[in-house]
């Protein structure tokens, strides 16, 4: 889902888009002329890698998110914005399956441990 930034709706708007087993949904709203908020969730499942063995297992998802969507430069003087994640968009279209890709591939960049890892206490290191 896409849309140009300066037609998003200064009253709040819902949306929702799906990609594979991940569902991401909440609400979305300008706040000025360069600056939109979404407040969203993102649920469902995907798959990881353990950082110990490397083997691949499902995660279940249930995340809020809040951004500060910024079209062009974010100029962040005189605001107190530290507690959003800024996303700096510089084609003047905001797209919701970018941002919800981009959520996936940072959940995945996390370190996670598999079950069987978690119940073993040795400090082994394996390769793979």
């Amino acid at each position: 889902m896409k849309i140009e930034f300066r037609k998003i709706p200064l009253e709040l708007s819902e949306f929702e888009i799906n990609s594979d087993s991940v569902k991401f949904l909440g609400t979305f709203s300008k706040m000025s002329s360069k600056l939109a908020k979404i407040d969203g969730t993102l649920s469902g499942s995907c798959e990881v890698d353990c950082c110990k063995c490397g083997v691949s297992f499902t995660n279940d998802l249930d995340e809020k998110t809040e951004f500060l969507v910024s079209d062009g430069i974010f100029n962040s003087e005189n605001q107190d914005n530290e507690e959003f994640v800024i996303i700096e968009i510089d084609d003047h279209i905001l797209d919701f399956n970018e941002i919800l890709q981009s959520e996936i591939e940072s959940l995945k960049s996390e370190y996670y441990i598999c079950d069987t890892c978690k119940n073993n206490d040795e400090l082994v290191e394996l390769e793979y």
